[in-house]
């Protein structure tokens, strides 16, 4: 997918209105990046394809949420594009301070005032949340033990696994195994993202 047509695409799905946020964000980003290393350099002429629709797509996989919790945010991606797109509670954990002080500063920018920040890991995280994200982050057995008591019974989580996906899941343990499956990325074929439903364990 070119930036052409991952911009179209998010436009195609959010409106005009919803992508020139998530276009303001995106330079914030690409200006944050020259004090601290938030994306990589390279990705930076790709941030449409590689950042921003890379993470909107992940509201396909996502049913009428009331609330979602983005673990390990980073530059924002998935989480503050997430609150740009989502007209819901959107909570970004983030353990750098340098981090989270970007996203607060972005939230604020950019008035989302469904976006909270939480400068801390997932273990000092309290509440339940409907859909769970996380990108980058950690294996995904270390997740689902992270995020054990965010997740009630009816918890998704939606973890953009980039191309590994489909191995990690492999590895799981049978009974772990049968409660997640994979779908493509929309802007990489060859990424995944994984999706498990009412993982308890």
């Amino acid at each position: 997918m070119t930036e052409d047509e991952a911009r179209s695409w998010c436009e195609a799905r959010c409106g005009s209105e919803r992508v020139a946020i998530l276009a303001r964000f995106g330079e914030m980003v690409i200006q944050e990046n020259q004090a601290q290393n938030l994306i990589s350099p390279a990705t930076c002429a790709a941030i449409w394809n590689r950042h921003l629709a890379d993470s909107a797509q992940l509201l396909l996989h996502a049913q009428a949420p009331t609330s979602w919790l983005d673990v390990g945010s980073g530059a924002g991606f998935p989480g503050m594009v997430i609150a740009i797109l989502l007209d819901r509670p959107v909570t970004l954990v983030e353990p750098r301070p340098k981090r989270a002080d970007f996203l607060r500063h972005a939230a604020g920018a950019l008035a989302l005032s469904n976006a909270t920040v939480l400068t801390a890991k997932a273990e000092a995280v309290t509440g339940q949340y409907d859909i769970i994200s996380a990108r980058a982050v950690a294996g995904i057995p270390q997740l689902i033990a992270i995020t054990r008591h965010l997740r009630h019974a009816r918890t998704r989580m939606v973890l953009p696994r980039g191309r590994n996906g489909a191995r990690e899941v492999q590895e799981l343990p049978r009974d772990l195994r049968r409660m997640f499956h994979v779908e493509h990325s929309v802007t990489d074929a060859e990424s995944a993202i994984v999706l498990a439903d009412g993982v308890m364990t």
